[in-house]
């Protein structure tokens, strides 16, 4: 939870802006600008989300709206869209998330391979139900991961559609990580499941070893597989499915997936292969929501522009 800067709106729709989910450091690389708020009688607390400056409000509001109506698992779960044309925002039920990067920065570093190996699992099992119903992702990237006690949540539905029209160049336009971007959307492609492979193999590479383009020697021996193929510049070397590279990762072995039914049904495997979250994430995530309940909201007679700033 992020202090509020001058810029920031100090209201959306019916809610108190209380703080920013995103630090400065991470906001580059974050499609919108995220924040957490509050109805002002202090019923209700949600993750609010707004276009960043200069995005084209219209091209946004429209993927906001297709993440209003898709029911994914894992994939947060929009209630509200609202706003004007100029300014369009959307909103979901507030738990405590961390985005990936905040999540590193709270463990102090890469994490642990077998806690990547299940939170691709559960982001790979997510993207294989999306392409099942006809969904590309098209916004995955390490800031687009919220993760909670549960599991991992799939944010930024639609971010390389939202940044430019198909057949316009996507490399380094803001608010998308181009290590997460696929030669073929990067040089101005349709957003197809294969584009969603490669980010997934670019989220778990940075969690891994903190970046998004790694060497491959970088890569715990473990993921180098599962991880490295996902990452080909050519597309037809990638997993052909995310249904693939979930096999990959909950196979002991995390080699080339071997005949389809040599596996139980993907949510059976994870069901009873969760890894708890390392503790100081567990801390993180218990101190993000200890402030946020100690923050008070403005005074029925004050302005919505005094609402408190905080860490």
């Amino acid at each position: 939870m992020e202090r509020l800067r001058q810029d920031d709106p100090s209201h959306v729709g019916p809610y108190v802006i209380l703080a920013r989910l995103d630090s400065d450091s991470a906001e580059r690389t974050v499609p919108e600008r995220r924040y957490l708020g509050r109805t002002a009688d202090g019923q209700r607390t949600v993750l609010v989300c707004v276009p960043r400056v200069g995005a084209d409000p219209s091209r946004w509001a429209i993927e906001a709206e297709g993440a209003r109506r898709l029911s994914v698992p894992r994939f947060l779960g929009v209630a509200e869209v609202g706003g004007t044309a100029g300014f369009p925002w959307y909103a979901a039920p507030y738990t405590p998330a961390l985005p990936l990067p905040a999540i590193l920065a709270a463990y102090g570093g890469p994490l642990p391979e077998e806690t990547v190996r299940r939170l691709g699992a559960a982001l790979a099992e997510a993207l294989a139900a999306a392409h099942a119903q006809g969904v590309t992702h098209a916004g995955l990237s390490p800031a687009a991961v919220l993760v909670t006690a549960g599991g991992p949540l799939l944010t930024c539905f639609g971010a390389v559609r939202a940044a430019a029209p198909d057949g316009v160049r996507r490399a380094g336009l803001p608010g998308l990580d181009p290590g997460c971007l696929a030669v073929e959307q990067a040089s101005g492609g349709r957003p197809r499941p294969l584009g969603d492979v490669f980010a997934l193999g670019a989220v778990l590479a940075y969690a891994s070893t903190g970046h998004t383009v790694p060497e491959q020697s970088e890569l715990p021996p473990g993921l180098r597989t599962p991880v490295g193929s996902c990452l080909s510049s050519d597309p037809a070397v990638r997993p052909q499915s995310a249904q693939d590279v979930l096999r990959a990762l909950v196979s002991p072995g995390a080699g080339a997936p071997p005949a389809q039914d040599a596996y139980p049904a993907a949510g059976t495997v994870l069901d009873h292969a969760a890894v708890p979250l390392p503790g100081r994430v567990v801390a993180a995530l218990a101190a993000q929501s200890a402030a946020l309940l100690a923050v008070e909201l403005p005074s029925p007679q004050g302005s919505f522009t005094t609402a408190r700033k905080v860490h």
